[in-house]
């Protein structure tokens, strides 16, 4: 798949009431990999708190860097207060700081990968999506007719991915 390839935000979309919010890892993957785009499978906006957006730039591959600075429809905020529940989790700063945007924007899914960071969601019931949870709405909503190709262009990318967890996450798609 190229750079180029594009998604258009469903329709299903009508129960998020906030924009997702998303972590650095599942941005930078996505962006070196050319499948940016999936991020709008979960709304038109994606806000990328500041401690993201710093930790973007920082990074020493600029794809991330360049797309902040390229789609205005990832918008960097100020971000939201981190509760105590939050920051008991000791939790990178990215990490906290989506995770509390999610917590005080009821209807915001949290796009993150770190297991940490999605058991605090869990534990505080807010809504997460991973790289790979992308890829297989993008699937199942008929956006991509393979799901194998992107996950394995995330992984050159620098996705971490097993093989044995990979076979199992495309089985869940019939691939």
């Amino acid at each position: 798949m190229s750079s180029s390839w594009t998604c258009g935000t469903s329709k299903t979309n009508s129960l998020v009431v906030e924009p997702s919010v998303v972590n650095a890892s599942p941005l930078i993957v996505l962006s070196r990999a050319g499948f940016l785009e999936l991020l709008k499978l979960t709304g038109d906006s994606i806000v990328v708190p500041r401690p993201v957006a710093d930790e973007v730039r920082t990074h020493r591959d600029d794809a991330g860097a360049r797309a902040l600075r390229e789609n205005p429809w990832l918008r960097t905020v100020t971000g939201s207060p981190i509760s105590d529940v939050i920051r008991g989790w000791d939790l990178g700063d990215g990490e906290s700081s989506v995770l509390a945007w999610a917590q005080n924007h009821a209807g915001s899914v949290a796009i993150v990968d770190d297991l940490a960071a999605r058991k605090c969601a869990a534990s505080l019931s807010i809504p997460v999506r991973g790289t790979l949870g992308l890829v297989l709405l993008a699937k199942s909503r008929g956006a991509v007719s393979s799901a194998r190709p992107i996950v394995e262009e995330l992984r050159r990318a620098g996705l971490y991915l097993s093989d044995s967890v990979m076979d199992r996450i495309l089985a869940l798609v019939g691939e």
